[in-house]
């Protein structure tokens, strides 16, 4: 290769090697990463997610896990990542707690329901309250202590969540009750198994909780849903209701409708398998199938009603994933 000599100049005066020839092009610019979401809603009336999740909490037999804290506070924000990225942690809490965080702006925000839980906010933040499932505080903790070379350590935090956890439901214990309920009100049983992992069951019982499906629904049926990870018992339950219904495999949300002596009446298990949280169209057409063989009292236009809010339920979730769809520009 032959070099010129003002290139061997420019060479020399260049220790690199590099020569950067002259240009009007800008570098590309990189895209920037989407910001994260915050941690603590500054717009947000803390009494009203407390009270929201207390509500939760009493219906799952959880407790409720307030962290008090700010956007500003850096120890917050790694509070709150400890608890995301840890494996053991973000389990727990999925399965055990219902939490909340409050931002307390400069000290100066949500007083009054700092006050009413009892939290030391003195003591920094972040700040941890535990309230039962009737919203009483039964733990507090300031958070230094579990802070180990500049984080805070997993199993600190775990051993403190596991401690003040509540004390697991007895499966079985909860069946008797329900049946005892039905003989006594001459209804069913809508027994269905679930667990905190499982999407489509938080589906499926959010759908028999709206106020207008669950008013029709209760006038049949005595509503008894088993957490087969949570509660003692659970998992051997389903099993020996899977057993008895010929299908002993199968997937979550699975039902089974009981009369009042625990005798079953039909179940979820479709022509094409478990039905699951009936969204497809055959998957709705069995659970009609099933009231219809099932039910004493509900009218046939209830149960219209029921498969056509099924139907409403479905189209709703597909607008939101074709919008989701849209924004992400695909």
């Amino acid at each position: 290769m032959k070099l010129s000599l003002a290139f061997t100049l420019v060479l020399a005066l260049c220790p690199t090697g590099f020569v950067a020839l002259a240009s009007s092009q800008e570098p590309a610019p990189q895209e920037k990463p989407a910001p994260k979401p915050a941690v603590y809603d500054e717009k947000a009336d803390a009494n009203v997610d407390v009270a929201a999740a207390v509500a939760r909490a009493k219906k799952e037999n959880k407790r409720v896990l307030v962290q008090w804290g700010g956007n500003w506070c850096g120890w917050c924000i790694k509070l709150h990542d400890t608890c995301r990225k840890d494996a053991k942690l973000s389990r727990k809490l999925m399965y055990e707690y219902e939490v909340v965080h409050v931002d307390i702006g400069n000290f100066d925000k949500h007083l009054e329901l700092v006050e009413k839980l009892g939290a030391s906010l003195k003591e920094g933040v972040p700040y941890l309250t535990v309230l039962d499932a009737d919203g009483k505080p039964i733990a507090q903790s300031e958070t230094g202590h579990f802070e180990k070379d500049g984080a805070h350590d997993p199993e600190l935090l775990l051993e403190f969540f596991t401690r003040h956890e509540a004390t697991p439901l007895v499966a079985s214990t909860l069946r008797e009750a329900a049946l005892a309920r039905a003989k006594a009100e001459n209804k069913r049983v809508f027994l269905h198994f679930g667990a905190p992992w499982c999407t489509w069951c938080h589906r499926l019982e959010a759908w028999m909780a709206k106020p207008e499906v669950a008013a029709v629904l209760g006038k049949e049926f005595i509503d008894l849903k088993i957490d087969q990870d949570r509660m003692k018992g659970g998992k051997e339950l389903v099993d020996a209701e899977r057993k008895l219904a010929g299908a002993p495999q199968g997937g979550i949300p699975w039902f089974v409708f009981l009369d009042g002596d625990g005798k079953q009446l039909c179940n979820s298990n479709g022509p094409k398998g478990n039905t699951g949280f009936p969204a497809a169209e055959e998957e709705i057409a069995h659970f009609v199938t099933m009231l219809k063989s099932a039910c004493k009292v509900l009218s046939p236009e209830e149960i219209e009603f029921l498969a056509k809010d099924l139907v409403a339920e479905r189209e709703k979730s597909e607008r939101a994933a074709a919008e989701r769809r849209k924004a992400a520009g695909k």
